[in-house]
């Protein structure tokens, strides 16, 4: 009895971090620069975004080349 596995199952994702780094990363990049709150948040939303975005361009389609 053999198992076939999918090559797909058996690798673990890790994009998740490269969501926790660009958010974290613009958290701290908003409490530098910032006296206030309010841009906190929104650069913690711009990492998200642009950790995304380096995701999906930059990395995706890569671990096989």
């Amino acid at each position: 009895m053999t198992h076939h596995h999918n090559e797909e199952e058996d690798e673990k994702s890790y994009d998740y971090l490269y969501y926790l780094v660009g958010l974290l990363s613009g958290l701290f990049t908003g409490v530098v620069i910032d006296n206030g709150f309010i841009l906190v948040p929104i650069l913690g939303i711009v990492g998200l975004l642009l950790a995304g975005f380096f995701l999906n361009v930059f990395v995706r389609g890569r671990e096989k080349a």
